[in-house]
């Protein structure tokens, strides 16, 4: 389960990017999250995700 808060979800989908997946969809295809989840509440806190990077900035 992934944190609500966007700072920690920030962290948290940011290490596994890094560390475990390849991009946003193979985390949550594997994690069974929705990626629109992650995108809406991390943009809310002023973040998007950058596809060549596989991370939020």
């Amino acid at each position: 389960m992934l944190p609500t808060d966007p700072i920690m979800l920030l962290s948290v989908v940011n290490m596994k990017l890094r560390d475990q997946y390849a991009s946003l969809d193979a985390l949550c295809e594997d994690m069974d999250v929705s990626r629109e989840g992650i995108e809406r509440t991390l943009a809310d806190a002023g973040y998007s995700y950058d596809e060549a990077a596989n991370r939020f900035a």
